[in-house]
């Protein structure tokens, strides 16, 4: 390895690395450049990897314990690597609309990495937006009202059996969430631990209110900063090529799947990084299980 390459993709966030094989046992060091431009860059990415799911599992490993999903099996071999195909006869995408990952658990994850498998000839891109960059771009009035808020966030919505991510439940094995699925509340602004940047903290598949607002009165705001956080000044796009890696980081970073590629396969394969335990740096603030 000649040293570890940098490339910045966009204004908002995201940059390309090189230089590195993520298959190979990474010294420290290096393991430490790569967090640092994590940390800056909210979303980075590698190109021409040759990962093996135990590959995957231990570089993934080297930056916290991984997450197990509750509601989308894992391979059988390895429970923490999530297969996750678009046949040709599919009609919807997993991943599918603007979201962060986990949001819904108690302690959400702090990063996903992403494989490409197999690709489509044409489209399959995935989106990224900067929520640290569309908290900045707030007005200070709306940002002082928004950092004394909190957000419920549920599973529900997307893992009952009607949810756009339920709907994958053949080829994916989805388990339908409804009757386990808690609702868990969050800073609407988080600040970033390593960093101390501030980041709105709301998605639109996984936050249902305000803590202690109804539905009815958080949807006018909610749609305001659904609508704001996905502006194009916000964003950068991802073509993958096979062998590429995705990292990015879900305490400030919203992604997209596009679904623009009918009648061909897509296959990716997904870790998510869980927060350190405790009495370590703990990406998100402790959760309180929402009230009824």
């Amino acid at each position: 390895m000649a040293g570890l390459r940098i490339h910045k993709v966009a204004g908002a966030l995201g940059a390309e690395l090189s230089g590195v094989d993520l298959s190979q046992t990474l010294p420290d060091s290096l393991i430490a450049e790569i967090r640092q431009a994590f940390i800056e860059h909210q979303v980075i990415f590698f190109r021409d990897q040759a990962l093996s799911p135990d590959q995957q599992v231990a570089f993934g490993r080297r930056f916290g314990p991984l997450n197990i999903h509750p509601y989308v099996a894992g391979m059988d071999e390895h429970p923490e690597v999530m297969e996750i195909v678009k046949e040709p006869s599919d009609r919807t995408n997993f991943g599918g609309g603007w979201h962060s990952d986990m949001s819904f658990l108690e302690t959400p994850a702090i990063g996903s990495i992403l494989h490409a498998i197999e690709l489509p000839d044409w489209g399959g891109d995935t989106l990224f937006s900067s929520q640290a960059v569309a908290y900045e771009a707030l007005t200070p009035a709306l940002r002082a009202t928004l950092d004394t808020l909190n957000a419920v966030h549920s599973a529900g919505r997307e893992y009952s059996a009607s949810g756009h991510s339920a709907q994958k439940r053949a080829s994916m094995k989805v388990v339908e969430a409804e009757g386990a699925v808690g609702e868990y509340i969050h800073p609407v602004v988080l600040t970033h631990p390593e960093t101390g940047r501030k980041a709105l903290y709301v998605n639109p598949a996984f936050t249902t209110k305000f803590e202690g607002w109804s539905k009815r009165e958080s949807k006018p705001l909610l749609d305001f900063l659904f609508e704001h956080c996905r502006s194009e000044a916000f964003t950068c796009r991802f073509q993958w090529s096979p062998g590429a890696v995705a990292f990015w980081d879900n305490r400030s970073v919203w992604h997209y799947a596009l679904n623009d590629y009918p009648g061909q396969r897509r296959h990716m394969r997904r870790v998510t990084v869980d927060p350190m335990p405790a009495n370590s740096m703990d990406p998100v603030p402790h959760a309180q299980l929402a009230k009824a």
